[in-house]
């Protein structure tokens, strides 16, 4: 059977981009479809303007400790203008849909505009139009949670903050995942005072124990008001600020309140059971190692699986996707040793499992950490410290994990990470001379475990 396309990829963010355009480098026929901007949630309302707005926080740390290095500063520090941030980086996030625009029209993808919705398994409709293909890849990404507690739907979301032209005194952010808590660390060096409301004990579940205390230490330090286990039961609107009923301690009335308690999968729109494919309870894409569903012709990537939610999986997927379709076999990225980072101030790196799932697992571990104050504090009064771990497979002495939290945390690790892949062992990073004086160097000079899990 004849169709329009070999190739219809629904969704232009990082990774439907990427994998349109490997699979028309392969010479298939391929259309992108998308109902708003080209770029994604990660380009223009996600990690590129969240990272901006870290850079514009980092600056007033940097304003604040020139004075213990000799910088004879005015009483009155410059105050942040959001207008002027807001400014820039809208014009830095239409710079960057031009491009991906670009990138699509040079490597000859159509661009689809609209809302796409499948019919059949080898069929969708765009604004009424009908579109066949032999092959399909779902990459259309997540939103905001808008239902988790009752009155959240009105609640601003991530989207909406980093629209702001002025930031509030004070607000409440609900959430204690990646974008609560790195929200709340840049808004609390902003000037705002920022009270954190997450369910579970500390921020950050899922990552490393060690990690998560220590963050949520440095968030305290920098003003945060963490509220452990006080996620709020009902979120009402009211003249001029926001009423929080909290569990127990009565109510919290603050002028601004930010949804971050989660994404969900965007399916709901996509007419997945007329092409015979099943999503999960939580509606993600039900999808195998190769990103496969189903149906042989179809395939998901990225955050509408709801497996590894970052960038730079989803494009690596889509690549392999595209790859194995129309050139050569590709294997998919391994999930399991998937580098990330979080952009607190100070950020966080990590790199393999946590140490609580290794040992969860039966796994016989040597834990080495490293905790001090960086050098670059040796002259401020700021009591910030650097956290180190490895994770060393007893038996074969292979490191398993790093994990970090200080300042160029993400750099550090996603160098480390290439290790890490290669199969590093201890004795290799013993046998790495050190680059004096760094932060880094620690990470080479570690030579007693701390601690051993059996």
């Amino acid at each position: 059977m004849a169709y329009d396309f070999d190739l219809i990829v629904l969704g232009a963010g990082s990774g439907g981009v990427a994998a349109s355009r490997r699979a028309a480098l392969h010479g298939a026929k391929v259309a992108i479809v998308e109902a708003g901007r080209v770029g994604g949630t990660c380009v223009l309302r996600g990690c590129v303007p969240k990272k901006l707005l870290m850079y514009a926080a980092q600056y007033g740390d940097a304003m604040a400790e020139a004075a213990g290095y000799g910088w004879q500063l005015p009483a009155a520090l410059p105050a942040f203008q959001m207008a002027a941030w807001q400014a820039a980086k809208t014009a830095e996030t239409a710079r960057l849909e031009g491009v991906y625009r670009a990138m699509l029209a040079d490597g000859g993808v159509e661009l689809v505009a609209g809302h796409g919705r499948f019919v059949d398994a080898h069929t969708i409709v765009v604004n009424g139009q009908r579109l066949s293909a032999g092959h399909f890849i779902i990459a259309t990404g997540a939103s905001p949670v808008r239902d988790s507690i009752a009155g959240i739907a009105a609640c601003p979301t991530s989207d909406d903050l980093l629209d702001l032209t002025s930031l509030p005194e004070r607000a409440a952010i609900v959430g204690g995942g990646y974008i609560a808590v790195e929200f709340a660390s840049m808004l609390a060096r902003l000037g705002v005072h920022v009270t954190l409301l997450y369910r579970d004990r500390l921020p950050l579940r899922g990552f490393d124990e060690d990690l998560r205390m220590r963050l949520a230490a440095a968030l305290s330090q920098a003003g945060v008001d963490l509220k452990a286990g006080q996620a709020p039961t009902r979120i009402e609107a009211r003249a001029g600020t926001w009423r929080l009923t909290l569990p127990v301690h009565g109510t919290l009335d603050v002028p601004w309140v930010l949804n971050a308690t989660g994404r969900r999968p965007n399916t709901a729109q996509l007419g997945l059971a007329a092409a015979g494919i099943t999503t999960d309870a939580k509606q993600a894409v039900k999808v195998n190692a190769a990103c496969g569903t189903e149906l042989a012709h179809v395939h998901a990537i990225g955050d509408v699986t709801n497996r590894k939610n970052l960038t730079p999986v989803a494009i690596a997927e889509g690549r392999a996707v595209a790859d194995r379709l129309f050139g050569q076999a590709a294997a998919q990225p391994d999930l399991d040793r998937v580098a990330t980072g979080v952009f607190t101030l100070p950020p966080i790196g990590t790199v393999g499992p946590s140490e609580q799932d290794l040992a969860a697992g039966g796994a016989r571990l040597r834990v080495y950490e490293a905790d001090f104050k960086p050098m670059r504090h040796a002259f401020t009064s700021r009591s910030e410290r650097c956290y180190m771990k490895l994770l060393v497979d007893d038996a074969s002495d292979r490191v398993l994990a790093v994990h970090m939290l200080g300042a160029d945390a993400p750099e550090i690790v996603q160098s480390l990470a290439v290790a890490i892949a290669a199969g590093a062992t201890k004795a290799h990073f013993d046998a790495t001379v050190a680059v004096h004086p760094t932060v880094a160097e620690e990470f080479v000079l570690m030579r007693t475990p701390k601690r051993r899990v059996n």
